[in-house]
């Protein structure tokens, strides 16, 4: 089965650069609403300006931790679909694909894409490196709804605010629903199978007939209890690093920690940059953090320069060394390429 990507119609090439930027649009238009006022962004340039050293460093480490954790994840659930990937690679696709993740227009699609041909050039059946990318993208789905219904719960316990029951709730409906799907995976490959077999059979290379035998060997790759429980255990240490991030720029700017809802503030930015329209949830992840944090307690110019600061090591810094990471990718998949058809030709 090719594991090419094809190339995006005229059409829907057009709507999605289109998609990306309404994306940064909103999210100038947020930040300049969220932090308009001069005295409040002088203030943050100030502190940013007269960062801690050491806890900058350590929140690159955090941040550095959440990626790595990331690339163990990948290789955990590629070896429960029988393909053993080296972990080195993958931590440079982690790299990579937080990169792309964050700037390139079509999230989750490009990213989830990108790491599925990653897998298949490196030796991995269609139907492991698919379920690859559903397994792990569930489980990241479940690993940040427990983050988040923990940091509602510390709210509530702290008793800061009768809202955030509202959060939990739709925390808790997000863990179940996508509990279910890890649980009863072979039901979503089953509907998905279903759709597949509406496909012309006039396609060519018989695509949908490909779908439909990749899908029938993904619902065969087995998941047991204490399996499902260490990937979600992984992607869970993914969030938690990025979210130990955020609480080492505090220290970088010299800020005290709302420790009562700056768990919460974490999760619902998350979910709330998560929108696929706006690339790397740009002003969004910034704007949200920093008004839950105030509300919290925080002070404005604090809960402004901490969020500006977790997102310059979680966000822009990522992306500089992940474009590295992803010509690097680049370069180590020209070299297999040569390697492959120079043995053919020999052969």
């Amino acid at each position: 089965m090719s594991y090419e990507v094809a190339a995006p119609r005229p059409r829907r090439a057009v709507v999605t650069v289109l998609r990306y930027l309404v994306g940064v649009l909103v999210g100038i238009v947020v930040v300049v609403l969220l932090f308009g006022k001069r005295g409040d962004l002088t203030a943050a340039r100030h502190e940013l300006g007269h960062l801690d050293v050491g806890w900058a460093g350590a929140a690159v480490l955090a941040e550095s931790a959440s990626l790595t954790a990331f690339g163990f994840l990948q290789h955990r659930v590629l070896r429960l679909a029988g393909a053993r990937l080296p972990l080195p690679g993958l931590l440079v696709l982690s790299l990579a694909n937080d990169a792309i993740a964050g700037t390139v227009p079509g999230e989750p699609a490009v990213s989830s894409a990108y790491r599925y041909r990653y897998y298949r050039q490196r030796g991995a059946d269609a139907a492991a490196a698919g379920w690859t990318v559903f397994t792990i993208l569930v489980a990241q789905a479940i690993g940040m709804s427990l983050l988040l219904l923990l940091g509602v719960l510390v709210a509530l316990l702290a008793a800061t605010s009768v809202k955030a029951a509202g959060v939990a709730a739709i925390g808790l409906v997000i863990v179940v629903a996508a509990g279910v799907l890890l649980a009863r995976r072979d039901l979503v490959l089953r509907l998905v199978a279903a759709l597949a077999r509406r496909w012309p059979r006039r396609a060519p290379g018989g695509l949908a007939t490909r779908i439909e035998a990749t899908l029938a060997r993904m619902r065969e790759i087995p998941l047991t209890t204490r399996s499902a429980a260490l990937v979600v255990a992984l992607a869970f240490a993914v969030w938690a690093g990025d979210f130990l991030c955020l609480l080492c720029s505090f220290g970088t700017v010299r800020a005290a920690v709302p420790w009562d809802g700056v768990l919460v503030a974490y999760g619902a930015a998350q979910v709330a940059g998560s929108l696929a329209f706006i690339p790397g949830g740009l002003g969004i992840i910034e704007g949200s953090l920093a008004v839950i944090l105030v509300a919290y307690g925080a002070g404005r110019v604090p809960a402004v320069s901490a969020a500006l600061a977790y997102r310059l090591v979680s966000f822009w810094l990522a992306i500089a060394v992940g474009w590295i990471a992803v010509a690097v990718v680049a370069r180590r998949t020209r070299r297999v390429r040569r390697a492959t058809t120079a043995d053919s030709g020999s052969s």
